[in-house]
């Protein structure tokens, strides 16, 4: 019984102690799986907390670096501006100093400005010459120099007349490039140029408050009479609406293709260019809507030209010996170079022009040209009817007129539909010592803006 009672009790003893180790196990299994999470984040949030620690140190540093950089730099700048004050202190640049302005004050009534556009020839002192060996007063025609492309040496030559002759010289602040595209690019110069124009043009009628202004480049000739021809015809420009500019130029002006009368003038529907005068009030109009490139063709656009002509000379008042510039001198050689400028004075203040007034110009030129005996071009090229110092070749479309042009020697391009020294469509020249009309049908209805 005793021995029994004793097996009982350890088969108890044995239960109690598994049942123990059970639940010992479980719970150390159960804190295992619990307390490795807690663990990892614990590891993690530790890692996280170190490489933020270690962040901040280096952005801490970088800082300190970028402070000394800083540092640095202004020092560098502060020793260039310092040198370059220097500089300038002992090498001034003519184009940095300020202008000396010779512009009559007050009433500008009666006062033509002439306003030469420069760029980078140091040839402009020809120019320059000219213009003032011919100018008659100074106070009349006062001369504004505006130069373009900051070119030194151009500036200083042009400086040197500012003192000893009372011109003005002004720079075009605006010298940033002009980015295109291909093919574009090539046209870069053109670009500059208009916008060159248009802010001398600006200071003449905006800043300066002048009423018109004789329009030059640097590379031009005048003639004797070159201020008489314009003072002559500013009165009929002012007066004529239907006029919008007055020219210097034939474009057709060749020695042996241009009479010997020098006081011939005529109305012309071409903007010939190259020596020519406007009114402010025709700026104004133009000036917002200023072309970026190519202003000249622009101007013989019907949008612009709306029908006004001008008023052009038989013999050119000006001539250019410009043979560098942007047209890298091809259209020089094959034309300009040829065209003559008149040497003799001619007195048109003391002569009467009211024949170039609208009224009477219209009648009296188409009688001229329909009344001369009608010839071909064989014909005129081999000098029949020599007796005839006056005839008419007929053209009646864009390609009679290219090849007529081409045989008798004149420009045969278009601008708008507009052939060069036209008027209603005739081209007036001489050939083999005769006056040519080459001329539309009487019954012309207009320019086609299709034959250019």
């Amino acid at each position: 019984m005793t021995r029994l009672i004793s097996m009982r009790i350890k088969r108890l003893h044995f239960v109690l102690l598994f049942g123990l180790v059970f639940l010992l196990w479980n719970f150390i299994t159960y804190y295992t799986i619990t307390a490795k999470p807690r663990l990892l984040a614990a590891d993690k949030e530790k890692d996280l907390t170190g490489k933020l620690l270690a962040l901040e140190k280096e952005m801490g540093k970088q800082l300190e670096e970028n402070k000394k950089l800083l540092e640095n730099l202004k020092h560098l700048k502060e020793k260039r501006a310092k040198r370059q004050e220097t500089l300038v202190t002992e090498n001034p640049d003519p184009l940095a100093a300020k202008p000396e302005v010779h512009i009559p004050k007050g009433d500008k009534e009666g006062i033509l400005p002439v306003l030469m556009i420069a760029c980078d020839r140091v040839t402009v002192k020809r120019a320059l010459d000219k213009l003032l060996e011919f100018r008659p007063s100074a106070s009349k025609f006062p001369i504004i120099v505006s130069q373009d492309c900051g070119h030194v040496q151009t500036a200083e030559v042009i400086q040197s007349y500012v003192k000893s002759h009372n011109i003005t010289h002004i720079k075009q602040p605006d010298l940033r490039d002009i980015t295109l595209g291909t093919p574009q690019k090539k046209f870069v110069g053109y670009y500059k140029i208009a916008r060159h124009y248009k802010w001398a043009l600006d200071q003449i009628f905006v800043t300066f408050n002048f009423s018109a202004v004789i329009i030059v480049e640097d590379d031009l000739d005048v003639s004797p009479d070159f201020y008489e021809y314009f003072s002559a015809t500013y009165p009929i420009l002012e007066r004529d609406p239907l006029l919008w500019c007055v020219s210097a130029w034939n474009d057709n002006g060749k020695d042996g293709m241009v009479s010997q009368e020098a006081d011939l003038l005529y109305r012309t529907d071409f903007f010939p260019g190259l020596g020519w005068m406007i009114e402010r009030k025709l700026w104004m109009e133009l000036r917002p809507k200023w072309p970026d490139t190519f202003w000249d063709d622009w101007m013989r656009h019907p949008e612009q030209r709306k029908g006004r002509e001008c008023i052009r000379p038989e013999i050119c008042r000006t001539s250019t010996f410009g043979k560098k510039g942007v047209s890298k001198g091809l259209y020089f050689d094959k034309h300009l170079k040829f065209i003559k400028l008149n040497t003799e004075f001619v007195p048109f203040t003391k002569m009467d022009l009211s024949y170039l007034d609208k009224a009477n110009y219209d009648e009296l030129f188409i009688k001229k040209v329909y009344s001369a005996p009608q010839l071909t071009e064989g014909q005129v090229k081999l000098g029949d009817r020599a007796a005839d110092t006056v005839v008419r070749v007929e053209y009646r479309d864009k390609s009679s007129f290219k090849t007529l042009a081409k045989q008798l020697g004149i420009m045969d391009d278009f601008k708008a539909g507009v052939p060069r020294a036209a008027y209603r469509g005739v081209v007036s020249f001489m050939f083999k010592n005769r006056r040519i009309y080459l001329a539309p049908p009487q019954d012309w209805k207009g320019y086609d803006t299709s034959w250019s």
